[in-house]
């Protein structure tokens, strides 16, 4: 990551109009704007539909293998965020991995606290099931949205369910005790919007008066075993550093086949910024890369 880079995404951060600790109205119609503002690329199409009776954004680039699908879940700690917002690096990720993605818009707290958002996850991935082979299907998200990944593949496991190929999460936010050590040490290193006392505000919003440890509330405490393979991804300068970190421990612990890949000095979710940082675009090839593998080994 060159210096010019650094500064144009330190740009970048220094004018997002959104905040994780505002009133959740206001900053979910400007987290909207701004992620919306930029144009998806001219071979990118969204359809907006409905799956389990829960909305979702079908993202397709031109060429893909349509018979393959990725279950995205975007980010913003169950509070914030939409498929749309986060259609531009649901499409990318689609991109590299050569499939179809639906993107759910799960219902948000604190109107629709846990578990309403694995409950939907849940219904969307029963509907896609009916339609498309387990070996067929992968998973991803990105922040609360890989916090979600993993919460559903402990509910399909529990329920006994066909499990997906693999699973891919960015940054995944899967400790709402909020009990890593980077939430603190990396604090000063983490330009993003995404902030220990943000946090510590939006927790009670998805707990409604769940203990913060529960297992599908924070997977780092779950037992992982019996669950596909796994890729995780993070930066080096984000507070959630430790959560990833633990996330591939626990499941290295239950002999579940994960790779974490830490890249150096990159922020929150990084792999959005791939149009300005060389390190997002490589890491969207390796996630493109594991997500293509899988779905050839369990073909």
């Amino acid at each position: 990551m060159s210096k010019q880079q650094r500064l144009a995404l330190a740009g970048i951060f220094r004018q997002l109009p959104f905040t994780i600790a505002g009133d959740p109205a206001e900053q979910r119609a400007a987290m909207e704007a701004a992620l919306t503002a930029i144009p998806l690329p001219g071979d990118v199409t969204t359809t907006p539909g409905v799956l389990g009776g829960v909305p979702v954004l079908t993202i397709d680039v031109e060429g893909v293998d349509s018979s393959r699908v990725l279950v995205y879940f975007h980010g913003g700690v169950y509070v914030l965020g939409s498929a749309r917002a986060g259609a531009g690096l649901a499409a990318a990720l689609g991109r590299q991995a050569g499939v179809r993605v639906i993107s759910v818009d799960y219902r948000l707290a604190p109107e629709h606290p846990y578990p309403a958002a694995i409950d939907d996850a849940l219904a969307v991935y029963r509907a896609v099931l009916e339609q498309t082979p387990s070996s067929q299907i992968a998973l991803s998200g990105e922040s609360a949205g890989g916090g979600l990944v993993a919460a559903l593949l402990l509910r399909l496991k529990e329920l006994g369910l066909p499990l997906p190929a693999s699973s891919v999460t960015l940054s995944p936010w899967v400790d709402l005790t909020l009990s890593g050590q980077s939430m603190s040490s990396k604090a000063s290193a983490d330009p993003s919007v995404l902030t220990p006392e943000g946090l510590h505000i939006r927790v009670p919003d998805y707990l409604g008066g769940m203990d913060p440890a529960t297992p599908d509330i924070s997977p780092i405490f779950a037992d992982l075993s019996g669950l596909p393979p796994m890729l995780i991804q993070v930066g080096s300068h984000e507070i959630l550093l430790d959560d990833a970190v633990r996330l591939a421990a626990q499941a290295a612990a239950h002999d579940v086949e994960v790779t974490l890949q830490v890249t150096p000095e990159v922020p929150h979710v990084f792999q959005a910024f791939a149009a300005v940082l060389d390190e997002g675009e490589t890491a969207l090839r390796g996630a493109g890369a594991f997500l293509r593998t899988h779905f050839e080994e369990k073909k």
